[in-house]
């Protein structure tokens, strides 16, 4: 009993934390929670569930900023995101879990770095450079739960502002959400599950809401790369100690 009520409680401190940052930031719940909740839930259903949550997240902040999107830059990024969804949900399915656990780590670890970087790639502007984050980006979230980095390198090539940026990662978080719940699934909870995801859900967007009037933009933003950092590396940790003990 012990052990359910902390695993709940587990659970919804996860969810609730990354949909704080995704307030706060308007990225960042994928990034924060899928490393913890992978290794909470498993790859299979923490990847299910970050999908789930984060389209969520993305279409109520999309609600108030559909007028500032982008086509030109999201039909191309959305289409290639498409093409590579069902690439990421394969792979995923034919790797035990301690490769998984590697791949998933090792994704956010790497996207982490290169976003703190704010790595500098030419091949990543114009229609073309579209393309690719959105193909890089379908193939990570299907088969890691996050999807955000590559555009938010595109945007970074592309020059675009925050409030530029904000409206766009959501559109994009819905549709290719939509592409990776459709390949891999809704995550198999209990109703009492569910229950704490969403309370926790709306707990983190009003504490993210209250919080953002308050924090500065680059201390948020560095506090949110800095957990996704400490949780990608711990997810590759594990998966290493599981490899080894094949």
């Amino acid at each position: 009993m012990a052990q359910t009520v902390a695993g709940e409680a587990l659970l919804a401190g996860i969810v609730l934390l990354g949909a704080s940052v995704q307030w706060l930031t308007g990225m960042g719940f994928a990034l924060v929670a899928v490393p913890a909740l992978v290794l909470l839930l498993g790859p299979a259903q923490g990847v299910a569930l970050a999908n789930c949550a984060c389209g969520a997240i993305s279409a109520v902040g999309l609600a108030s900023g559909w007028r500032r999107v982008r086509p030109g830059a999201m039909v191309p990024l959305c289409a290639a995101a498409a093409c590579t969804v069902p690439a990421g949900t394969f792979t995923t399915r034919q790797l035990p879990e301690p490769l998984l656990l590697l791949l998933m780590g090792g994704l956010v670890t790497i996207a982490v770095l290169l976003v703190m970087r704010g790595a500098r790639v030419p091949a990543l502007r114009g229609t073309k450079g579209a393309v690719a984050a959105g193909a890089v980006g379908g193939f990570m979230n299907s088969a890691a739960g996050v999807g955000g980095p590559p555009v938010s390198l595109y945007a970074v090539n592309a020059g675009w502002t925050v409030p530029e940026f904000v409206p766009n990662a959501q559109f994009y978080g819905v549709v290719v959400n939509v592409f990776s719940v459709t390949a891999n699934g809704v995550p198999e909870l209990s109703a009492g599950r569910w229950g704490t995801v969403v309370a926790a859900m709306a707990a983190g967007g009003l504490t993210g809401r209250h919080l953002a009037a308050r924090t500065p933009e680059r201390r948020a933003r560095r506090l949110v790369l800095t957990l996704a950092l400490l949780g990608g590396v711990t997810a590759v940790g594990k998966g290493v100690w599981g490899v080894w003990g094949l």
